[in-house]
């Protein structure tokens, strides 16, 4: 199901152009939504020692959807992230964390993310494109992701699903810090796998 805009490398010209019809189920999907934090996960993963991979969260964060199926292209995505929020299961290492060695999270509360454009890449997957901050870096992103679908659960709210992920070098948004191995290389790659499992509730239309 086409949720953003669809590349097209024939389309016709203006003159030439016809209108298509709006699939019904996409243009059923329009409107706004709030992300379900009870019911989603932003977390990373990174290599630790050369050897092994850590997995860590942010547990807070918040944001919405804007989902148009009239019109994909004005489709956008919009996420706050609490820093101090981190869990890699390890309290000293989410202090390390949280510290001036890596997010400064009393200077820096939050990260973001503002979508600036997004497409169809094939069937139900989907790459959305946005500024990402952190620590008052703002860097273009491009996140790649899939669209679970929708459904309406057992309290009658109406949920649309995403999952998908984003590599980044952490050094691109300051985030240096590192120690050398006495075998070689470094305690924490620079590469960081960004995933993303989102739940969004759509809401209610207003009253007439």
């Amino acid at each position: 199901m086409a949720l953003f805009n669809r590349k097209n490398n024939n389309a016709p010209s203006a003159t030439t152009a016809v209108a298509t019809a709006v699939d019904p189920a996409l243009a059923a999907l329009t409107g706004d939504y709030t992300i379900d934090p009870a019911h989603s996960s932003i977390g990373f993963t990174v290599r630790h020692a050369m050897v092994t991979n850590v997995r860590g969260s942010f547990g807070e964060h918040e944001g919405s959807l804007k989902l148009d199926g009239h019109n994909p292209a004005k489709s956008a995505a919009s996420i706050d992230v609490k820093i101090a929020s981190v869990d890699t299961g390890i309290a000293d290492r989410d202090g390390h964390l949280v510290s001036g060695d890596f997010f400064d999270a009393e200077k820096f509360p939050l990260m973001t993310f503002r979508s600036t454009h997004a497409e169809q890449l094939g069937g139900d997957k989907y790459r959305i494109t946005g500024d990402l901050t952190i620590k008052d870096v703002t860097r273009p992103l491009a996140i790649d992701l899939e669209f679970n679908g929708s459904a309406t659960d057992v309290y009658g709210n109406e949920r649309v699903g995403f999952e998908g992920s984003a590599d980044i070098l952490r050094s691109n948004w300051g985030l240096t810090w590192n120690a050398a191995l006495e075998t070689g290389g470094v305690m924490v790659s620079d590469k960081v796998k960004l995933n993303f499992d989102i739940s969004a509730i759509k809401a209610a239309a207003p009253q007439a």
